[in-house]
């Protein structure tokens, strides 16, 4: 169960601006050309309904002020520990699944056209963890404890952990981790393919915003024709969805992006360029 110590972590950066106040489920600001959103849900980030419309608009509000990459991460002790109980006692007592459309989420975080960066501390169990899976990339402190724990509760994820753990680490540890229910150290979670990145705790911060201007720096419309290749190929499988590249990377080619980096490579040699996203 998470700590019910619901102080800020030490390490998470003040927001420059949050137009929806500090109160807000989720404070965004723009840092240059990076969308940070600072899940603050107190105590623990539970997803209910208030942080899942949240995320889902703190998305749009990120593809609104174009944004060229997303880092989403917790200004509170636990990235997020779970999913409110009043949310999967109203689905027990009633005997069929809460009405809450979960896979909505997960569809907006895979449609938007740029990259997302979870930056994962403390605990990040249950809906947090399916949280952190739909971002592109995860970038987790040391010390976090990730799991797939909603066997204890008598139920498995709800927001697609299961095939998400078996995409990234096979049948045999989706299996491990939605049946025995345990939380695991963030090394363990890279070892397996579930995780990116570990890093200190103390360089959680920088490790995760450097990372999302690396990715906001770069060829963000062949960006977008990655995310949407990967995605097609989970759906569709290999062969479909090279039948579909062509179409999947038509935008690229029309763009500066590819006129910029072929121009600087030409003159400066491979890794010069400096694309504008267009």
């Amino acid at each position: 169960m998470p700590d019910q110590n619901d102080g800020s972590t030490p390490d998470a950066r003040t927001p420059v601006s949050a137009p929806e106040g500090h109160s807000a489920p989720v404070v965004r600001e723009m840092d240059g050309q990076v969308a940070v959103l600072t899940m603050q849900h107190r105590p623990h980030n539970f997803i209910g309904l208030a942080l899942f419309d949240a995320l889902i608009d703190a998305m749009r509000w990120a593809a609104e002020h174009k944004a060229r990459a997303v880092l989403l991460r917790s200004g509170l002790r636990n990235f997020c520990a779970g999913a409110e109980m009043e949310l999967l006692s109203d689905g027990a007592e009633h005997g069929v699944a809460p009405a809450l459309n979960f896979t909505e989420l997960l569809q907006v975080f895979d449609r938007l056209p740029i990259p997302i960066v979870a930056a994962v501390h403390g605990v990040c169990v249950g809906g947090g963890l399916e949280l952190a899976l739909a971002a592109d990339l995860i970038v987790a402190a040391e010390s976090a404890k990730i799991g797939a724990v909603e066997a204890t509760l008598g139920l498995n994820p709800l927001m697609g952990a299961i095939q998400r753990i078996t995409e990234r680490a096979g049948a045999a540890r989706a299996k491990e981790m939605a049946l025995l229910a345990r939380r695991y150290d963030a090394r363990t979670l890279e070892k397996w393919n579930i995780i990116n990145r570990v890093v200190a705790d103390e360089q959680l911060p920088e490790a995760s915003v450097t990372l999302a201007h690396e990715l906001a720096n770069g060829a963000t419309v062949a960006h977008a024709s990655t995310k949407a290749i990967v995605s097609h190929a989970l759906s569709h499988g290999m062969a479909e969805t090279d039948g579909a590249m062509r179409e999947l990377q038509k935008d690229f080619w029309k763009s500066d992006d590819l006129k910029v980096g072929l121009a600087s490579l030409q003159a400066n040699g491979p890794g010069a360029a400096r694309f504008e996203g267009r």
